[in-house]
Order: structure tokens, then C-alpha cells, then sequence
């Protein structure tokens, strides 16, 4: 058995403890059913069709207009996550489930959602500078359609695990399977079919979602990892708010060392089964290339001796 057999042994499953994907999906279908749950609700109410958009939608969506996003910035975060329509969700979560399922088994379970969200920020960025610079979008900004959907965050996603692995394949029945970056390819074709459109906006913002996990998987390979930074604050909140984490405050030496009774840098050589589990842990939740030399060492080992 080989070393990259035991890391598909832990691939993530969908509702795993700690799934980024499962958030997202979960994330993204609460919004939409909340939405949908007032729509209904004013559909049945008898008011005006445009109650809804200018009530509700329009404190979910991304506004064209600057003037109208400072009255409302954390739109800028929410829009992402909205979806009013079936097959615009369903649309969106195939696409985040069949590269989000890739990227968290070639990267462990840390860099998804930073890469979506990043993909969602910058992508938001450069749909308000694309309305806001150029006349012939800016002249008609207060009456554009606003952003919504997780198109520009998935584009990063998908940019940043076609980076990673541009031969992947995925439906290995169909002549042997479809490489992840035909498939990124065609993604990203349509939106720059729109961009000499009224929609260049979101054209815009789509690819540079896009840009951004490249870049994001670009400078993971140099060893800046842009996204640790969030996870070191969602940690931080979980453990300000957990009580039964008591060694949040400890020193980190009395964490790994003091606190056992085995002498510090004592080596184990014999191979056991629980060691084995903490490495292949540790590949779900950081990726192979966290591990140090001594755990691939091991890895290789375990494998030839088919522990």
C-alpha cells in the first residue's frame, strides 16, 4: 500500500466533525431556506412584488451602487452565502461539493473556506470598481441588479484546486475522465463571454475570484499561508468560549512536553497503530505536506510493512 492510499483512507466524509465543506453547505442552504421562508410569506401577504427585493433581498445582496453599500457593508459578506432561486443553489453547491471535496482532500480540512472567502471578498471588490470606473456601467449603477450567490468564491475554489492539481480527473468513466482543468476552463469562459455585456460587473468579479485562488495556492506552495490568520481567530473564539479547553493559556512546551510522563524527545521506534492515526489525522486536517520528514518516514515504513 502506498503512502497516498492511507491519506484517501481519512478523506473527509460530508458529515465529519469540523467539515469545512459541511459548513458551507449547510451555510449556504440555511440562507437560502430563510429567504425563501419570508418570500413565501410575502407572496401570500398580498403586498407589492417589489416589497421583497427592497425589504429583505436587498440587506442579503451586493449593491452596484457605493452609495448604497455604506448603508449596508456587511452585505459584502453575506451575499455569498445568498440564494434565492432552486436550481442557482443547486447550481452552486454541485460546483462547491465537487471542488471543495478535492481541494480538502489534497490540502487537508484548513484552506477551504479561507479560499472561499477570499474568492467572495475579492470577487465583491472588483464587481463595485468594475460599475463604479467605467461610464458606460457607471451612468446606470442605481438601477443595476445587485450580486448575489457564491459564483466568484466558487471560481477561487476552483482556480485554487485546478492550481493544485490541473490533471485530476473526475468521472474516470467517461474516456477515462475529465481533467478538473477543462472543467475550470469552461467555468471561466462563460464569464468572460459576459464581460461586453451589461453584466461585465459580474464577469469581472467572477475572474477575479478566480485570480485569488491562484494566487492564494501559489503563495501556499512558497509557505505564506494566507489563510491562517482566520483560523487562528475561529480558534480563538472556540476556545474563549469553550470552557472545557483549560490549556488554551498554557505555554505551548507545557502543552507537548511537561504535561506527559514520557521524557521529552524520547523516539519510539516500533511502529503502532496509534501513531499511525495521528499521521494520517494530521493529512486530513493540514495535507501530506505539513508532515515532517521523520512522520513521512514513518508513513513509508507502515506501508511496506502493511500495518
Amino acid at each position: 500500500m502506498s503512502t497516498r492510499d492511507y491519506s484517501n483512507k481519512r478523506i473527509p466524509l460530508l458529515g465529519a466533525e469540523n467539515n469545512a465543506l459541511t459548513w458551507l453547505i449547510i451555510i449556504n442552504g440555511t440562507v437560502f431556506i430563510l429567504l425563501n421562508f419570508i418570500h413565501i410569506v410575502y407572496f401570500f401577504s398580498e403586498v407589492p412584488a417589489d416589497f421583497f427585493q427592497h425589504q429583505i433581498l436587498d440587506w442579503f445582496c451586493l449593491p452596484a451602487s457605493l452609495e448604497k453599500l455604506s448603508t449596508r457593508p456587511w452585505v459584502l459578506f453575506t451575499y455569498m452565502f445568498s440564494h434565492l432561486g432552486v436550481w442557482q443553489l443547486i447550481s452552486s453547491l454541485l460546483w462547491l461539493w465537487s471542488f471543495g471535496y478535492i481541494l480538502q482532500d489534497l490540502t487537508g480540512n484548513r484552506k477551504l473556506i479561507p479560499i472561499y472567502l477570499y474568492g467572495g471578498f475579492v470577487g465583491a471588490i472588483f464587481f463595485l470598481l468594475t460599475n463604479n470606473i467605467f461610464p458606460v456601467l457607471s451612468q446606470q449603477v442605481d438601477v443595476m441588479p445587485p450580486m448575489m450567490g457564491a459564483s466568484a468564491a466558487l471560481m477561487a475554489v476552483a482556480v485554487g484546486t485546478t492550481t493544485l492539481a490541473p490533471d485530476y480527473r473526475i468521472f474516470p468513466m467517461i474516456n477515462g475522465g475529465i481533467p478538473l482543468w477543462v472543467l475550470t476552463l469552461i467555468f471561466a469562459a462563460i464569464d468572460y463571454a459576459t464581460i461586453a455585456s451589461s453584466s461585465a460587473g459580474l464577469g469581472v468579479a467572477h475572474l477575479a475570484g478566480g485570480a485569488m485562488g491562484f494566487i492564494f495556492i501559489k503563495q501556499l506552495g512558497k509557505g505564506n499561508d494566507l489563510g491562517q490568520w482566520m483560523i487562528d481567530l475561529l480558534e480563538w473564539f472556540d476556545n474563549l468560549f469553550n470552557p472545557e479547553k483549560k490549556n488554551f493559556n498554557r505555554p505551548q512546551k507545557d502543552k507537548l512536553y511537561y504535561s506527559s510522563k514520557e521524557a521529552p524527545f524520547k523516539k519510539v521506534p516500533n511502529l503502532t497503530q496509534q501513531k499511525l492515526d495521528d499521521i494520517l489525522d494530521k493529512i486530513n486536517q493540514e495535507g501530506y505536506h505539513m508532515l515532517t520528514d521523520e512522520e513521512k518516514s514513518f508513513l513509508k515504513k507502515a506501508s511496506k510493512e502493511e500495518l
